[in-house]
């Protein structure tokens, strides 16, 4: 029986990168999720890496585990504070968040 992938794009308040956001699971794209929304998949159990680009704005790769039957969520925003937004223009790595839930 597979995991199951969950990744939302939600957030509170305002936020200045709305767009689409394409999903990269072990480096190769999956699918995309659009603002107060959520993105659904079946993936093989084991240890895998994900990450959430738009255009050349992207998250770090988070790694994690996912075992038969596990849902396994994360939620992505664009969302930071004033300095992390700011530096983000210099290491689009920071542009945007990715937490497990």
């Amino acid at each position: 029986m597979p995991a199951t992938l969950k990744v939302t794009h939600k957030t509170i308040g305002a936020e200045v990168r709305r767009g689409t956001y394409d999903i990269v699971l072990d480096g190769e794209s999956i699918g995309s999720v659009n603002m107060n929304d959520k993105f659904e998949a079946p993936i093989e159990s084991g240890r895998h890496t994900l990450q959430v680009r738009s255009g050349r704005n992207s998250s770090r790769a988070k790694l994690f585990d996912a075992a038969d039957g596990e849902t396994v969520a994360f939620r992505c925003t664009g969302k930071s504070i004033l300095p992390i937004f700011l530096a983000s223009f210099v290491v689009p790595s920071l542009a945007l968040r990715l937490h497990r839930e």
